[in-house]
């Protein structure tokens, strides 16, 4: 998880995590784009206190209980792996999960920095890593082959205190949009980019956000979050009379 993404209340300690599991009948489906972190997150504290080991099967998301596992699979190529909650995050740009580098390898999103993803929770005696994709893959990625349902916490769907059905799908974060200001390969000409129009705009809020791209990291500088595409694009009007030639880009596809 990129260090840019603020951090939330850490869990006491690790080891009083309660792996969660789901009723058999039940099937509780996330889907979103799901990004990665990996070696400048090495041996870093994770928010339920252990240490972050790229090389482990593990996952952030924003509120399933610390344990529970998910299996996570790329529509596209067919792949899917076991993965266990250590960590929150990501907290930008729409994305629903960070993979641990190990993890993301075969959904190709280490090659491609973030990709839609579908992930189901499991029970928590499955084990880690790399599994067979699930036989009902078309029909957990197809809204017209699943039972819609309201989820008010993702804590009580882990906890299997939603109502009975065959499939509960939880639905992506609702779009948002940002303006991409630059895209850079050297980090110094991000963070000179961003110091620019923070000095000509304090009231714009702009952050460095990582991604990669054919394998080679990348730095985008971003700013804001805005909930509609019109409010955004005032803000790259108001950049571009600045002499900063930005674009408006939906969050969750970055």
């Amino acid at each position: 998880m990129s260090t840019a993404f603020p951090q939330v209340a850490q869990a006491t300690r690790f080891e009083d995590e309660k792996p969660a599991g789901t009723a058999a009948s039940r099937t509780v489906v996330l889907r979103g784009r799901a990004s990665w972190y990996g070696r400048e997150h090495q041996g870093h504290r994770t928010s339920n206190g252990e240490r972050f080991d790229r090389f482990k099967y593990t996952c952030a998301h924003k509120t399933l209980p610390f344990g529970t596992r998910l299996r996570v699979t790329n529509p596209q190529n067919g792949h899917s792996v076991v993965v266990r909650v250590s960590d929150r995050g990501p907290f930008r740009h729409q994305r629903i999960l960070d993979l641990s580098e190990v993890a993301a390898r075969p959904l190709d999103i280490v090659r491609r920095g973030a990709v839609s993803v579908v992930a189901e929770i499991v029970p928590s005696t499955t084990p880690l890593g790399p599994t067979n994709a699930p036989q009902n893959l078309a029909a957990l990625a197809s809204d017209s082959a699943t039972t819609v349902m309201a989820i008010t916490t993702l804590t009580d769907v882990a906890a299997g205190s939603t109502e009975a059905a065959d499939v509960v799908v939880v639905p992506a974060p609702a779009p948002s949009f940002v303006v991409q200001a630059g895209t850079f390969g050297d980090p110094r000409n991000a963070q000179s980019l961003q110091t620019k129009i923070q000095e000509m705009d304090k009231s714009l809020n702009v952050t460095i956000a990582e991604s990669s791209q054919d394998g080679k990291p990348l730095k985008r500088v971003i700013i804001g979050q805005f909930p509609d595409k019109a409010e955004a694009e005032a803000v790259q009007q108001r950049l571009k009379q600045l002499g900063v030639v930005g674009m408006v880009r939906q969050a969750e596809n970055l």
